[in-house]
């Protein structure tokens, strides 16, 4: 018996796949309302936390917060069952996740962090990316089953908090893309250009593909040899500051990378490698 906790977009189609290969499964969400539809999979909804950790061996969680983990955790306390795993899919911070395995590990319960790169239709089709962390014998232990849940799964190190670290990591990475490309769409408004135009650009120029050499720059710190001068950088930076407030259009990120190039070449770095905006 697999319990599982958190019945929104992602939880509920992991347990629409557990249930398609067959898993017997008991959720529960503070709003059961969300987990009715799940009956229809097979799934026994259950109104209390604890009930629906009884006789589970595996219980997961895909929550919202730190907050309400633990807050779950410590209702469905009563019902766990001994040798029970706990798996947490949830984002969270590595601070909280590194005290709440420790806790756990206290009361003699093994905890594993396991969140994901996916959207609810990976969940349902077992695809997309899991990160785990933590005591190696146990990840090699779950690997098996986690791996029937996702299309990639990623033991990232002994550390508990190390896979909560990277999944704040990447989705940092998503924010910065998809606010880069907000900006993108507006600049091309204020040129004038449609959006559907614009996005035709990456039909011919894939910036993706500069990523290996941008990381490898940046980790060198190989700056004195510039590919693009910081200051031509700044110039064209200029240009398309100066193209936005033409047209009537404010850009959130770009004033950002602008004052930031300023700040380094205040410092005497104009001619190096415009990449030095990300020397740490």
């Amino acid at each position: 018996m697999i319990a599982f906790y958190g019945m929104g977009l992602l939880g509920s189609n992991f347990v629409r796949a557990l249930r398609r290969r067959g898993e017997a499964v008991r959720v529960w969400n503070r709003n059961a309302k969300r987990a009715e539809p799940l009956v229809a999979d097979g799934a026994l909804v259950v109104a209390d936390p604890a009930e629906a950790a009884r006789g589970a061996t595996r219980i997961h969680l895909t929550l919202s917060d730190d907050a309400a983990v633990d807050d779950v955790l410590e209702k469905l306390r009563p019902g766990l069952e001994p040798g029970a795993i706990i798996i947490d899919h949830t984002t969270t911070s590595p601070s909280g996740t590194r005290a709440r395995a420790a806790r756990w590990a206290e009361r003699g319960v093994q905890f594993q962090h396991a969140p994901v790169f996916m959207g609810p239709q990976n969940a349902l089709e077992s695809t997309g990316v899991m990160l785990a962390s933590g005591e190696k014998p146990r990840f090699d232990t779950l690997s098996p089953e986690l791996s029937k849940m996702t299309g990639k799964l990623v033991y990232m190190g002994p550390e508990a908090e190390r896979a909560a670290s990277f999944k704040l990591l990447g989705n940092e990475f998503l924010m910065f893309l998809t606010a880069g490309l907000a900006d993108f769409f507006g600049l091309a408004k204020a040129l004038n250009v449609s959006a559907k135009d614009a996005s035709s650009l990456f039909q011919f120029f894939n910036p993706g593909m500069l990523l290996p050499a941008r990381v490898e720059r940046i980790l060198a710190a190989n700056f004195e040899d510039p590919s693009w001068e910081l200051v031509m950088a700044r110039k064209d930076a200029r240009l398309m500051l100066e193209e936005a407030s033409k047209g009537g259009t404010e850009l959130a990120v770009l004033p950002a990378i602008a004052a930031l190039m300023d700040r380094f070449i205040a410092d005497g770095h104009a001619h190096d490698d415009w990449t030095i905006i990300a020397k740490t």
